[in-house]
């Protein structure tokens, strides 16, 4: 059964116990050279060492094993361009259930790879909002299975709180707490973990200026749909949910826009200084580092690197140096 509320303390903590066994405690990593790049003390939270790749393990895995054999018998259900469509696969796998998965016909061919190698049935759709929720809801109808949304579901949010809490655990406070946002759900679990465990620790989420709907939401109070979003962090197209606003809405100080070109010297930063490969979207957080020195300067700095699943043909910074030779 899934959570029909916020998450509490209580909720989170048993969330953690419940996906162990099956996901990784990633490490905290850390450069003294981008210590000293940014004038700050920085942390590197490594989901993209995460099982499937990325962080959305945690919150499919606590979805998936909150259900009983019952609320299993005809499967799980989504719609998702990549991340979360491989970690409830491989969740449903794990229970020994079928993921049926919605996916843009654009998305990108890693991600469509990792949904196929742990066995989700994929069904492929337009590129747009109105086509995915059209198509899962046939396929919900169709075969009966349980449609667990990649963040607007509390359970799942549970899930994605975990991380946050083991920063938390390995570090103690910090001054500051980065993730990036999209539709949510890592956001708003981790500003819910800052919250129950941590002291004074500011969260802050971070967006590409090019899909900049979560600034502008909180700016407004209110939930701003993204309308044509242009970013290269693929991850992070989706606005926020029903669910996920509330709590971002409350718990994060702050939401920092950054440019793509921030973003693409994040990731070769990343790449080069920390040795680790991760997805633009990961970037984000220390693209706002780059961009906004004077807020984080001299503070320690806790950074969600949020997933790795990327197409290694198409690398940003790669193809940059591909057109000035």
């Amino acid at each position: 059964m899934f959570l029909e509320s916020i998450p509490e303390k209580t909720d989170i903590q048993k969330a953690h116990k419940r996906i162990i066994p099956y996901i990784h405690r990633t490490p905290i990593l850390t450069s003294h050279n981008l210590d000293e790049l940014t004038g700050c003390r920085l942390f590197f939270k490594c989901e993209n060492f995460q099982k499937a790749g990325a962080f959305k393990s945690r919150g499919a895995c606590n979805s998936v094993f909150s259900l009983d054999e019952e609320e299993l018998e005809y499967g799980v259900a989504t719609h998702s361009s990549g991340n979360h469509a491989q970690a409830l696969a491989r969740a449903a796998m794990l229970r020994g259930t079928q993921a049926f998965i919605v996916m843009p016909q654009n998305a990108p061919s890693v991600k469509v790879a990792g949904v196929k190698n742990y066995r989700g049935e994929i069904t492929f759709c337009e590129p747009n909002l109105v086509a995915r929720e059209t198509t899962l809801k046939a396929i919900v109808e169709e075969t009966g299975a349980l449609e667990v949304h990649p963040y607007n579901n509390y359970t799942v949010i549970a899930g994605q709180a975990t991380a946050a809490l083991e920063i938390i655990e390995d570090l103690g406070s910090t001054d500051f707490l980065l993730a990036p946002v999209g539709g949510g759900g890592l956001l708003s679990g981790t500003a819910l973990s800052a919250h129950y465990w941590g002291k004074n620790i500011k969260v802050i989420g971070c967006e590409p200026k090019g899909a900049d709907d979560a600034f502008r939401s909180l700016k407004e109070g209110k939930i701003l749909p993204s309308v044509q979003p242009r970013t290269i962090a693929d991850g992070l197209l989706t606005s926020l949910g029903t669910r996920t606003f509330p709590i971002i809405k409350e718990y994060v100080n702050e939401i920092l826009t950054v440019s793509e070109e921030n973003i693409i010297l994040a990731m070769r930063l990343i790449w080069e200084r920390l040795k680790i490969v991760v997805e633009p979207s990961a970037a984000v957080p220390l693209a706002a580092v780059l961009e906004y020195p004077l807020v984080f300067k001299g503070m320690r700095v806790a950074i969600i690197l949020s997933g790795g699943n990327i197409d290694l043909e198409r690398l940003p910074f790669a193809a940059k140096s591909a057109q000035k030779s």
